[in-house]
């Protein structure tokens, strides 16, 4: 198990090295989607990057519990407490009942889930499912002195929380600005402070999703739920909790004030966050009417779509930037993604054709050893990725007979590229391929057949013709001693 795996950890802004609590077990806490639509592009970042981290983290000999919530309750159309709670609005829109809602959207978040091939969570709890949970976690808060209860609503009071604990520390927000700057919202004139965030929420007449109280017949507070869930499975003190820079403020910021609150001291050691996903450098979501959904990337249907992508284009081009940059999408990035990924695959091939030499011209371990510090530093895939393509580009080198590889690092590089480009980066040639590319694989052959029947007989005007059209339709012929390969420029 290596030691000098490092991530950056947003509550100390600087990378550590990671030291789980309680080795050989690893503690992961994610959050979810809120399942009111179907997944897009933008749930795809959070999911493959620690969807990465788990795989690496299992690949070093961890027993990782990844806990990754559902979030089915409670997230109101803004961050303030006020509006009209997410899947409910959808239910009323769609004439379904809310729970329908819900599981036809986490359905369709787990099909995209497996397309993607990122791995089952350990656990998936639900908000709905732990309310008895989320009460008690707000009766420790009254006993702390850290809950107060105004007609049927209960709030989080940041200020008296704010005397022995600093609020604001994994954001950076700074509670006299957020005093000065923030705004007096209609429905909020019962919260002492603006700031202050809801633990239960008094449902309104015709409410569907309540649950009885000692406080009111309402329902929990966004936040609360990552608190008592992950606290729940993960222990008071736990290693790693993850998702999108967006949740930093208020969600995370909020779990935090919650938890110390309640606990006395935080609960979470290294906390992690990915970073956007954009669109002419704004931020792909919803909200903004920006999104492209996983199902319409995967078959084309879309006015900004040029193509349908496959699901491992998809990760492939996620991966291709470190998970704290942002990736900003478009038609020309995703292609580039798709011929990248169809030349790693491609120099797959090859190298399971290769025949070994008595002798190595190529330094495998050093090939090894940086494709290890690439991922030792913070997940950086995209360093990874070029380790792998210099991989390829021995392979290359070999086929083509410049350089050579004995057995035994032939199998050591046969080692190294299953490793890394599938168990630990997730790509998946086989669901690359589909019925689509087997269906392009059988045409090739038959294509290359008729251009060698045209060889044998002499007819090169027809052979040259075939070839020269495949260029022009992106498609390379390598006439090679024991057959012809084809490749995708």
């Amino acid at each position: 198990m290596q030691n000098n795996f490092t991530i950056y950890n947003s509550l100390s802004r600087q990378k550590e090295i990671f030291k789980p609590l309680n080795p050989p077990f690893a503690g992961i806490y994610v959050c979810g989607p809120t399942v009111y639509s179907n997944a897009h592009l933008g749930h795809a970042r959070p999911a493959i990057t620690f969807d990465l981290l788990y795989r690496y983290l299992l690949h070093l000999g961890y027993k990782v519990r990844y806990v990754r919530n559902i979030t089915d309750v409670g997230h109101l159309e803004n961050d303030a407490d006020e509006g009209e709670d997410k899947i409910e609005k959808t239910a009323r829109l769609e004439h379904l009942e809310p729970m329908e809602v819900v599981q036809n959207y986490m359905n369709t978040f787990h099909r995209n889930m497996d397309q993607l091939n990122t791995l089952k969570p350990s656990i998936e709890p639900r908000a709905s499912g732990h309310i008895i949970e989320q009460q008690e976690f707000i009766k420790l808060l009254f006993e702390k002195g850290y809950a107060y209860e105004v007609n049927g609503s209960v709030y989080f009071d940041v200020l008296k929380y704010n005397q022995s604990f600093k609020y604001g520390k994994l954001s950076g927000r700074v509670l006299e600005e957020l005093q000065s700057n923030t705004r007096e919202l209609e429905g909020q004139e019962e919260k002492r402070n603006s700031f202050d965030f809801a633990l239960w929420k008094k449902a309104s007449p015709g409410h569907l999703m309540k649950w009885p109280s000692p406080w009111s017949e309402g329902y929990p507070g966004w936040h609360l739920e990552c608190s008592t869930m992950s606290i729940k499975y993960l222990g008071e003190v736990f290693d790693i909790h993850g998702g999108g820079m967006d949740l930093q403020f208020p969600h995370h910021e909020c779990e935090i004030a919650q938890s110390t609150g309640a606990l006395g001291h935080e609960s979470v050691r290294y906390w992690m966050h990915n970073n956007m996903i954009t669109i002419n450098g704004q931020k792909m979501a919803r909200s903004l009417g920006n999104f492209i959904t996983l199902d319409q990337l995967f078959n084309g249907d879309h006015p900004m779509l040029e193509q349908a992508y496959s699901p491992m284009t998809v990760r492939f081009f996620i991966l291709q930037a470190h998970y704290r940059s942002t990736v900003d999408f478009s038609n020309e990035a995703l292609q580039a993604a798709e011929k990248g990924l169809q030349r790693l695959f491609k120099g797959l091939e090859t190298l399971e054709k290769l025949k070994p030499s008595g002798i190595s011209t190529v330094d495998i371990n050093d090939l090894r050893k940086k494709c290890y510090d690439a991922i030792d530093d913070d997940l950086n895939s995209p360093v990874l990725l070029s380790y792998l393509f210099e991989g390829v580009k021995y392979i290359n080198q070999v086929n083509d007979g410049t350089e050579k590889l004995n057995a035994e690092d032939m199998d050591s590089l046969k080692n190294l590229f299953h490793t890394f480009v599938f168990d630990i980066l997730g790509l998946n040639a086989g669901s690359e391929s589909g019925r689509d590319e087997k269906l392009t694989g059988e045409l090739m052959d038959i294509i290359i057949s008729l251009r060698q029947d045209a060889r044998v007989k002499k007819d090169f005007a027809t052979s040259d013709k075939i070839r020269d059209e495949l260029k022009k339709a992106g498609v390379i012929l390598k006439d090679r001693k024991d057959g012809v390969e084809w490749e995708k420029e």
